[in-house]
């Protein structure tokens, strides 16, 4: 499906890996797009500096309620047709039985119920007919997990899913595309850099799945080539 410049996508979660390639990509293809980040300066802002205003930069810690409100209230008129919430951390490989209370809260938090609260603030600037996105992995598949490790990130990736079956069961009748991503496990600092994909070339092809689903109704969770992902 072919995009036209006056398309705007929000995209949380984009100073790095994934989500600064996405940013890019939704670009490129002649989006409006305003990044988020903890942190200024970096590649997104020289990203920004070359798209000469096609992307623009928004400070936020998605894990603070307040930030989130605040982000809010600086985006009250704008209308999205893309807000796509991209974020997660790994504390490494401990069986469930070692990870400390601290470690689990802080993965939980930051991988499954932030990003559902990023996108219950947020939603209200979706326009109708717009898509609202989710960055998910088949690691939070629970008919594939049949190989170990990694027991923590599966967790906060499943109840990430849930969490986004739920909000769509509360949203069923608002007319938004939802959407759960599986991008492949690529080269970032979060999958490892002996990942077989790079997000060069594994993000333009998500970026087609977004475009394609435009208008769908209901969840999917999908993979990078538009197939469906088993929960």
């Amino acid at each position: 499906m072919s995009v036209t410049s006056d398309r705007q996508a929000l995209v949380i979660g984009a100073s790095q890996g994934l989500g600064l390639v996405l940013v890019d990509e939704l670009a490129r293809r002649g989006w409006q797009v305003i990044a988020t980040t903890r942190r200024g300066g970096g590649e997104l802002q020289a990203s920004a500096d070359t798209w000469n205003g096609r992307l623009e930069i928004e400070s936020l810690e998605m894990t603070s309620p307040a930030e989130l409100s605040a982000l809010r209230e600086r985006l009250d008129g704008r209308r999205l047709d893309l807000l796509f919430v991209n974020a997660a951390i790994d504390r490494g490989n401990l069986p469930i039985g070692q990870v400390p209370t601290d470690m689990f809260t802080e993965v939980m938090i930051t991988n499954a119920l932030s990003p559902l609260r990023a996108v219950e603030a947020l939603r209200g600037l979706v326009a109708p007919g717009g898509t609202v996105a989710v960055m998910s992995s088949d690691q939070g598949s629970i008919s594939r997990n049949t190989e170990d490790g990694y027991e923590l990130y599966k967790a906060s990736k499943a109840a990430l899913n849930q969490l986004m079956r739920s909000y769509t069961t509360r949203h069923a009748d608002d007319g938004h595309t939802k959407l759960l991503i599986d991008p492949g496990h690529n080269r970032t600092r979060l999958g490892g850099f002996d990942a077989p994909l790079i997000p060069q070339e594994s993000i333009p092809a998500v970026v087609d799945v977004l475009e394609a689903q435009i208008g769908a109704p209901g969840l999917q969770f999908l993979d990078r080539h538009g197939e469906t992902v088993p929960w």
